[in-house]
C-alpha cells in the first residue's frame, strides 16, 4: 500500500508525528506548502494519504485544503491527525474529535489526536503572543476551576509530551488493519 503524509507544522512537533508516521508506513512525507504545489495526478498512486496540523483555538490549522482534496480521494484510505498541547486523556480531546469533520467527512475520513506540547521559542510571534494572553486570562480568572489553574500552570512554559505510541492507531488504520 503507497502511503503519503502530509504535514503542517510550526514548531515541530506535528513534523515529528509525521516523520514517525512516514517510517512507520514506509510512507512518503510531504511538507502542506509543497503538496499544495502538486497536480491532481500526483495524488493518484496513493492507497492511503493522512494529513497532519496542529490545534489552534479547537481548528485544525489549514485542514481546508485537505479536506477540499478528500472529497476527490474518497476511494483512498484516508486519515487527519492533529497535535496538540493538551494529554490525549483529557475529555476535551474527545470532543473536539467528534466535531472535526462534518457527518459526510466522518464517512471517509478517520481523524487522531496526538498530544504534542508547546515550544514558546519557535512560535511565532503572533501565536505566542495569543497564548500568553490566554494563559494570562486563565491565571487571573477568579472563579477558575482546579482544572484551568492546572492547565495555565503547564501552558505557562515549553513543555512535550510527544510520544511515537500515539501513531499506533493511525498506522493500523492506513495499512487497513
Amino acid at each position: 500500500m503507497k502511503t503519503l503524509i502530509i504535514y503542517t507544522s510550526q514548531t515541530g512537533f506535528t513534523k515529528r508525528y509525521a516523520e514517525w508516521l512516514a517510517d512507520r508506513t514506509g510512507g512518503d512525507l510531504l511538507d502542506l506548502k509543497a503538496a499544495q504545489k502538486k497536480s491532481a495526478d500526483y495524488f493518484k498512486g496513493y492507497d492511503a494519504i493522512c494529513y497532519g496540523g496542529w490545534l489552534m483555538a479547537g481548528n485544525v490549522v489549514k485542514a481546508k485544503w485537505f479536506f477540499e482534496k478528500a472529497s476527490d480521494w474518497k476511494n483512498k484510505r484516508l486519515a487527519m491527525f492533529c497535535v496538540g498541547g493538551s494529554p490525549n486523556d483529557n475529555p476535551d480531546v474527545d470532543t473536539f474529535l467528534q466535531n472535526v469533520l462534518s457527518e459526510e467527512q466522518k464517512s471517509y475520513i478517520k481523524v487522531f489526536y496526538c498530544q504534542g506540547g508547546f515550544n514558546y521559542e519557535k512560535m511565532k510571534a503572533p501565536s505566542r503572543l495569543a497564548m500568553k494572553m490566554f494563559v494570562s486570562t486563565l491565571k487571573n480568572k477568579k472563579d477558575a476551576t482546579e482544572k484551568e489553574r492546572g492547565m495555565a500552570e503547564k501552558m505557562s512554559s515549553s513543555y512535550d509530551i510527544s510520544d511515537i505510541k500515539y501513531i499506533e492507531p493511525i498506522v493500523a488504520h492506513l495499512k487497513g488493519a
